[in-house]
């Protein structure tokens, strides 16, 4: 089958720029490169959970490095990956609270069209609120069950945006424009080393993680399908260098993985990687800066992957962290051969440059960022103070990986009691089976010392709701045995490095390459279970116990959680959507809002110390350590962890934490 290109696409590829010579063989140019990715709405450097300002993050800040790069790089481009929507109370309050009219801009968007961003690609969180707001947002018309094609189109970007590995079943023709071909002016130098200006027509392609048939099950199914990356790219790529695309900029949303290749694999960058044509990869999702010489993470150090110079398998590559904490920047040195541009990789440079300085302090952001959004900022803060109940204890994560479940156990408690309710209504083939609910703490620090749930005692509001339960997933349940319950439990317990009791030297209790949000829990006194890290993965959960019996392959249980688990998310085994027995009209943030405003005063001991796991006992030569924010051991011994002590207020590698100890023998 061949694809067409939009109409809309052509003025661009085939209008000539006034004054631009034709190159000359010998000439040569540098063009920076620049990305942002997983920006999840975080527009302003500020927190909406603690209603504070928040140094660390925000568009605000990164506005400051783009500034930067384009003193150093007069010739530059500017894209973001994806994951842009949807992720703050802002992106909340504009898609929920108080819906976007169609001819308003959402504020992010504001802001890159202010910033002069010259395209963008599409990442797996933009679906989550559905195809219709996603059509109306980016300014599109999609041609698929449930969205008006007839509507008018909408206020969107002022930049293209690319995806092509994402189809209408009704049309099977790509849901965004697949590529768009750039006419960018830039200066160059002849042969001779005389300046001239020169058209360069850069290609940009988008990619989105497959797997959002899975994630996005319920607002997608039936409406678009995927194709893999690597085919996508193959068809596509040639017809971009037929167009007259000068370079090829693929903008994928995805991380890195070896293994064989599938179509529907979650990070397939490495594979695209690998088919001709591609001169720069701009990549995301995994939330983390590429390239890093000191990065331990297994998708940085694999075959063809050079950490350091930001290369995968030879081709420039980098990853901009998560919400504006870093801007991406590939320096591309480019030669003509007398037909075409030739990136020379011997000279480019590739960096993720980071928002904080080397003095620990953080660059200033752009005022007039501020400015721009000054009114939803406003409106968002006034949304999220909306009271709901009240706590007389706190609930935070910073011990989450040690047994503190004091933020994700009233999770578990108002997700169990609404299937249990939903079951009894609806689905009475269900009522015998006992109701359990997993949840998992989602912020661990893994974007800084700050990044970690945080709600104090006293009165609660949305925003603390949102902290509690930060994506806007829907509640789902799903029928497991007893042995496909232990294997959810097993794969969780990837979280943690293997201990070796023998060793008198420190040892790493967690294992970060393992997100936070992949650490599911239960958190009630009906199942006890012991978490052995001295096994290896697969081979940790110890006498699990349903009322005080073992748990077997005999037991059947709907264990509540959300839609990205129960189908397929986090790579859990068995759970790829067959197991789904609830499919709830309503999201897992409202369900624990509704739950909060029933209870009304949520207690430490109704709400938030019910444990259901323990570390298996061991005695260990050497200390076994982990990291958190400072000078909160008192906040631990509250939740019960007498095994935790703080050894240094300072671990020592410069990003704030302080480094505490667990003891495994007790």
């Amino acid at each position: 089958m061949r694809y067409q290109i939009y109409i809309s696409v052509l003025p661009l590829m085939f209008c000539a720029v006034a004054g631009a010579a034709t190159p000359t063989k010998g000439s040569t140019a540098v063009v920076g490169v620049m990305e942002t990715t997983d920006l999840h709405s975080n527009v302003l450097g500020y927190d909406y959970f603690k209603l504070a300002p928040e140094p660390s993050l925000g568009l605000d800040r990164t506005a400051a490095l783009i500034a930067q790069a384009r003193q150093q790089f007069p010739n530059n481009l500017l894209f973001d990956n994806g994951d842009t929507i949807q992720g703050s109370a802002l992106a909340d309050y504009q898609a929920l609270a108080n819906p976007l009219k169609c001819d308003q801009t959402l504020a992010i968007y504001k802001v890159m069209n202010k910033l002069g961003y010259d395209g963008g690609g599409i990442g797996n969180h933009e679906f989550n609120y559905g195809l219709a707001y996603l059509s109306q947002v980016t300014g599109n018309r999609f041609e698929v069950d449930g969205v008006d094609a007839a509507r008018p189109r909408c206020a969107g970007p002022a930049f293209p945006q690319v995806l092509a590995n994402v189809y209408s079943l009704k049309t099977r023709q790509p849901l965004f424009a697949p590529y768009r071909i750039i006419d960018k002016q830039i200066t160059a130098l002849d042969a001779d080393g005389k300046p001239l200006t020169v058209t360069l027509k850069v290609g940009i392609i988008g990619f989105a993680p497959p797997t959002i048939l899975s994630w996005d099950k319920r607002s997608l199914e039936g409406k678009v399908y995927t194709e893999g990356l690597r085919e996508t790219a193959t068809r596509f790529i040639p017809e971009m260098r037929a167009q007259g695309a000068d370079l090829v900029v693929a903008i994928s949303h995805g991380g890195l993985d070896d293994i064989t290749y599938q179509p529907s694999m979650e990070n397939g960058n490495w594979h695209l990687s690998k088919v001709p044509g591609i001169d720069a990869m701009l990549i995301g999702h995994s939330h983390l800066p590429f390239p890093n010489a000191s990065s331990t993470v297994p998708q940085f150090n694999l075959p063809g992957v050079d950490k350091v110079k930001g290369l995968v398998n030879g081709v420039p590559t980098v990853m901009a962290n998560l919400w504006g904490k870093h801007l991406g920047v590939i320096g591309l040195h480019l030669s003509y051969d007398g037909q075409r541009w030739v990136v020379d990789r011997s000279q480019t440079t590739v960096e993720a440059r980071a928002a904080q300085q080397a003095d620990k302090s953080f660059i200033a952001p752009d005022p007039a960022i501020a400015a721009l959004v000054a009114g939803e900022h406003e409106a968002t803060i006034g949304y999220v103070k909306t009271p709901v109940g009240a706590t007389d204890f706190r609930m935070s994560t910073y011990f989450a990986d040690v047994g503190d479940v004091t933020a994700i156990a009233v999770v578990n408690l108002a997700q169990a009691d609404y299937v249990s309710r939903y079951v009894k209504a609806n689905l009475p083939q269900y009522a015998a089976l006992p109701v359990l609910s997993m949840a998992s703490p989602f912020k661990g620090g893994t974007a800084g010392v700050t990044d970690y749930t945080d709600v104090k005692a006293g009165s609660l509001a949305l925003n603390n709701a949102a902290d509690l339960y930060l994506y806007p997933n829907s509640l789902y349940a799903v029928k497991v045995n007893g042995g496909e319950l232990k294997a959810w439990l097993e794969h969780a317990a990837g979280r943690f490095n293997t201990i070796d009791p023998e060793l008198t030297t420190p040892q790493e209790l967690v294992n970060t390459a393992f997100p936070t949000y992949n650490f599911d829990a239960m958190t009630t006194k009906e199942v006890s279970y012991e978490i052995d890290v001295t096994k290896v993965p697969g081979q940790r959960i110890k006498n699990l116990r349903f009322r005080d019996k073992a748990v077997t392959a005999s037991n059947e249980f709907l264990v509540a959680t959300n839609n990205y688990r129960a189908s397929g998310g986090g790579g859990f085994p068995g759970l790829d959507g067959s197991k789904t027995a609830v499919a709830a009209p309503d999201a897992n943030r409202d369900v624990l809002i509704g739950y909060i405003k029933e209870v009304k005063n949520l207690t430490r001991a109704e709400n938030g110390q019910q444990r259901s796991w323990r570390f298996a006992k061991v005695r260990t030569a050497g200390p076994v350590v982990f990291h958190s924010a400072p000078g909160l051991l008192a906040l631990a011994q509250r939740a019960g962890l007498a095994n935790v002590s703080q050894l240094r207020a300072d671990d020592g590698m410069g990003k704030g934490f302080a480094l505490y100890a667990v003891d495994l023998s007790k």
